[in-house]
């Protein structure tokens, strides 16, 4: 079977220019940045020492030069939280699988921590069960977690639930982590939003949403009847290409959207979503931006869509 982390290397350099990759590189880095050496202590200065290390006002008092000791570069943890309910199995904005636009997006994510020296782990599931795989570093590792995702979502499968891999996280998984959700469009409900205020408490959380397909297509193209794959629910095509049915479906959308905006705004994570593989590096890059500077205001509306089966 080829591999994917392969793929999505590949993709990467497909969709990006070798500039926006150092950003996107560095941008990773600054997540923990004022993390990886953190002080330790003052001691005397010795030849050889760095001038920058100097801590002039600790100087001053003692009257004889003083630096900043710090700990050593010590290697951090990320964990991959991933939808892996029968939603991801359906139809993205782009057409894409929104299961292969997950499995692109946790490759992305997963390449900059390895590259950063930083284990990797998966969580994942759905509203019935949740499976963990512990931390570990390199690409075989990275490699196995994208084939976990990649075979764990499939139309015949039990609905998505986040809310159950957030109890998870919460319940059984200790230590500080940077956790990366890549889910469904979905609004959170009050056990869902409870969930996520007490996980951002403990860890550093940022959210990639993965964009439903439109309610049907275009009047002009190839058109089918929409399906909602979470609810099995159907809107007949008759209905579904009606204009008057599309404005009120949008306006309601785009309520729902600004809905989902106003939960993350309120609990301090930082969001974005992607609507296929294409746009996955720039969203991957805003969302690292967006929370290292605690802005967290989308990049566009989410207009939201019916999922098509």
């Amino acid at each position: 079977m080829p591999s994917l982390l392969r793929r999505v290397k590949s993709k990467m350099f497909i969709f990006a220019h070798r500039r926006t990759l150092t950003l996107l590189d560095g941008e990773y880095g600054s997540v923990f940045k004022g993390r990886s050496l953190d002080f330790d202590e003052l001691r005397a200065y010795v030849p050889g020492d760095e001038v920058r290390d100097i801590d002039w006002k600790a100087t001053a008092r003692h009257g004889s030069p003083l630096v900043k000791r710090y700990v050593a570069v010590r290697r951090h943890t990320v964990l991959l939280l991933v939808d892996t309910g029968r939603n991801m199995a359906a139809q993205a904005l782009s057409g894409e699988s929104k299961k292969d636009i997950a499995v692109h997006a946790a490759g992305v994510l997963g390449y900059l921590a390895s590259r950063h020296g930083d284990d990797v782990g998966l969580l994942h599931g759905n509203a019935e069960a949740s499976k963990y795989v512990p931390p570990r570093s390199g690409e075989e590792h990275l490699e196995r977690l994208l084939r976990e995702v990649d075979a764990s979502a499939a139309l015949d499968g039990p609905a998505s639930g986040i809310a159950e891999q957030l109890d998870y996280v919460l319940r059984y998984l200790k230590g500080r982590l940077l956790i990366v959700a890549v889910a469904d469009e979905f609004l959170p409900d009050a056990r869902t939003e409870s969930l996520m205020r007490r996980l951002r408490a403990r860890h550093e959380v940022l959210w990639l949403t993965v964009r439903d397909a439109e309610l049907a297509a275009e009047p002009g193209s190839r058109l089918q009847d929409s399906i909602d794959v979470g609810t099995g629910q159907t809107i007949p095509l008759p209905l579904a290409v009606d204009a008057k049915v599309r404005a009120a479906y949008a306006a309601a959308m785009l309520e729902r959207g600004q809905l989902r905006r106003n939960v993350f705004h309120r609990l301090g994570i930082a969001e974005e979503h992607a609507t296929g593989s294409a746009d996955v590096l720039t969203a991957v890059f805003a969302l690292l931006e967006k929370h290292r500077s605690g802005s967290f205001t989308s990049r566009s509306s989410s207009k939201g869509g019916t999922r098509a089966g």
